[in-house]
């Protein structure tokens, strides 16, 4: 008997230990686990939000790099083309201002021809009378004659 009172004593002791331990202890703990089960389940959440957060402004990174890209390879087709057209504008005004400097240089070289021929007819018209009155051994008055020296330098 002396076994089955120990027995039936430890069981009893066992079950009050068991109901002790389920309304006193049992309670915090569980309450620390599940507080401790939310706190993990709320840092694997977060974790996750900031793997796509962090997704999301690579993306937005390289969507901004590719834009830049694209705005500066356009900047520069731009400038190429600016500069092509200026370019294009110097040859046309540096041909005009050419052309125009020929036509002035043509011009001021008929004016030159036309004072020569005057210079010259003014000359032959001189060395006219001059022959004519050595052949004549007489004077001769050029401003009385001017029109026929006028007509004599004009056939020459």
């Amino acid at each position: 008997m002396n076994m089955n009172m120990t027995i039936f004593g430890q069981s009893i002791a066992f079950a009050v230990f068991v109901w002790f331990c389920m309304q006193y202890v049992w309670p915090p703990i569980s309450a620390a686990m599940r507080e401790r089960q939310k706190k993990i389940a709320e840092g694997l959440d977060s974790a996750s939000r900031a793997q796509r957060d962090l997704e999301l402004a690579q993306e937005k990174a390289t969507e901004s790099l590719r834009e830049a890209k694209d705005q500066a390879a356009q900047i520069l087709e731009q400038a190429n083309k600016r500069a092509s057209l200026m370019i294009e504008e110097a040859k046309e005004q540096a041909r005009a201002e050419g052309e125009r400097l020929i036509e002035a240089a043509k011009a001021e070289i008929s004016q030159e021809i036309n004072r020569a021929k005057d210079e010259l007819r003014d000359q032959i018209s001189h060395l006219i009378v001059q022959g004519a009155e050595q052949i004549l051994e007489s004077s001769v008055d050029e401003k009385a004659h001017g029109e026929l020296v006028n007509k004599l330098a004009q056939q020459l």
